[in-house]
């Protein structure tokens, strides 16, 4: 019994944090891509969701792996326009070293 628990544990885990591929996506006859249930206009592009707990959502690509991140605080204005805010919030956020596609401080950073 001990070892069907182990030989779970070990299935469990490795399915957990294997990354979706681009084989996971599906691309709809008007050439938008489907993932979960949302479309997207293409990797890497990110969309306001209106509906969801945050303001954007974006299908990241690297390589072939893929995952959807979602950023941004629904309830938060966004003035960029401000050089001192936009000065404070990429030092308060360290946008120069955000490099992971799969972040969310990416994304937020590239908007900023």
């Amino acid at each position: 019994m001990l070892l069907f628990g182990v030989v779970w544990a070990q299935d469990f885990i490795t399915g957990f944090f294997n990354m979706a591929t681009t084989k996971d996506v599906e691309r709809t006859p008007s050439g938008r891509l489907k993932y979960r249930g949302e479309t997207f206009s293409g990797y890497n592009k990110p969309k306001r969701t209106p509906d969801a707990a945050k303001k954007f959502a974006v299908l990241a690509k690297k390589d072939d792996q893929v995952k959807l991140v979602r950023f941004g605080d629904q309830n938060m204005e966004i003035k960029k326009d401000s050089p001192e805010r936009r000065k404070s919030f990429r030092a308060r956020h360290k946008c120069d070293t955000a490099k992971d596609k799969f972040s969310a401080r990416y994304w937020s950073c590239k908007k900023w």
